[in-house]
């Protein structure tokens, strides 16, 4: 079997004013509150023009495309090691507690086990860490953002927000920046940008060229799917896949194409597909309310039938993910599918805002088995295994040849 992979939040910051950048063949105004020393970084990020990478090697498999690349942005491998570097060091987080690692986890395809994520000060997030797997091909960043399309924007939420903190850089900028103005970051700033400057703006690009860089496409079903092995998935698995691409279950309606997510663009698409939607998780009012802790897309886009709207992230390592949902309310797999067969939770099934496609369904005990095989199926082994976790990675021992 061959199938064609063309195929197959709110932000609190200080405000300083709206950024504006030519999306989609319109204006579109796009707000974050900055502190004023970070206005000119956002404003140099900005640039929306995207162009397909050609002297990185991305190693995707035959006829994958190529991810879209902002041109101020190039890729690079001496970028993409910079931006390693920086995001397994602690020295990022205002207090030296917190990389960006800590919440991203390897051993966990970049997201971690907790319900929500806890910053560097200890405070609580309100949303479920996603994992950073084939982001460079997202085409909208966050649970619930209409206005994130790029990974250098993204970026700025988790360095600078101040409710919640999560890095706290805020207020301590200088103090951050000199701890990377050291004999071992100097030949990584230079081979990166041509001389050993350290700002932000550089950080931001070489965080973002790393996240760029974690793509996974060496799953069991890649190598049935895509690369003609027949005895890679099991009799299971198979009909587990049968049942996702089905009109029966209607899960490819939302996790489809071949980063199994409907927030995709790459060099081949750059239509702009709607990704968000209610699920029926929640209905306290009877009117589709979510709880005011967090509303989803409603939050950005102040429209009443965005209520409850979240983005269906990729389910690509989707087992290394749990817990599940915006507010990791789903703790397993299993869960997950009770919840879709249910056509929602409790009130949430009535829900007069939740997505048409979600019906409900039955499944046997076999076909609940065979479905839980074919996401398994989706694992990639080595991603994320090639970095160690144990070793300081601030330390001389990360700069020094293998």
């Amino acid at each position: 079997m061959c199938l064609n992979p063309l195929k197959a939040t709110t932000v609190r910051l200080r405000l300083q004013g709206p950024v504006q950048c030519w999306l989609k063949s319109k204006w579109m105004r796009v707000t974050v509150v900055l502190p004023c020393s970070l206005s000119a970084l956002l404003l140099c990020l900005s640039a929306c023009q995207e162009a397909p990478e050609q002297t990185y090697d991305w190693r995707l498999p035959a006829g994958f495309p190529q991810p879209l690349v902002p041109q101020d942005n190039p890729m690079t491998a001496a970028k993409v090691d910079l931006g390693k570097a920086l995001f397994f060091s602690q020295d990022l987080s205002f207090n030296q507690q917190q990389s960006c690692a800590s919440c991203h986890q390897p051993q966990h395809a970049f997201s971690e086990g907790l319900t929500t994520a806890i910053g560097a000060s200890g405070q609580k997030l309100r949303r479920n860490t996603l994992a950073l797997v084939n982001v460079a091909y997202n085409s909208t960043l966050t649970w619930a953002h209409s206005g994130l399309t790029r990974i250098e924007q993204q970026i700025l939420i988790p360095m600078f927000n101040e409710d919640p903190i999560e890095l706290g850089i805020t207020g301590h900028e200088s103090a951050v920046l000199a701890r990377f103005q050291t004999p071992q970051y100097a030949p990584l700033f230079t081979e990166a940008f041509g001389d050993d400057q350290v700002n932000f703006d550089r950080i931001v690009k070489a965080l973002a060229s790393f996240v760029r860089s974690l793509t996974s496409f060496n799953s069991a079903f890649d190598r049935y799917a895509y690369q003609g092995d027949d005895q890679a998935l099991s009799a299971s698995a198979i009909r587990g896949m049968d049942l996702f691409f089905s009109e029966r279950l209607e899960c490819f309606h939302c996790h489809g194409g071949f980063n199994f997510t409907q927030s995709s663009q790459h060099q081949n698409q750059r239509l702009d597909l709607r990704p968000f939607h209610n699920t029926g998780l929640y209905n306290d009012d009877g009117q589709g309310a979510y709880p005011q802790r967090d509303q989803g897309l409603i939050e950005v886009t102040l429209q009443g039938h965005d209520m409850g709207h979240f983005r269906a992230p990729t389910l690509r390592n989707v087992a290394r993910t749990a817990p599940y949902m915006h507010d990791g309310s789903l703790a397993t797999l299993q869960e997950v599918l009770a919840f879709y067969a249910a056509g929602g939770r409790g009130q949430g099934i009535t829900s007069p805002l939740k997505d048409t496609f979600i019906q409900g369904f039955s499944l046997t005990v076999e076909e609940q088995q065979d479905l839980l095989n074919f996401l398994e199926s989706l694992t990639d082994e080595q991603f994320g295994q090639s970095f160690d976790t144990e070793k300081p990675l601030n330390s001389d021992a990360m700069f020094s040849a293998p």
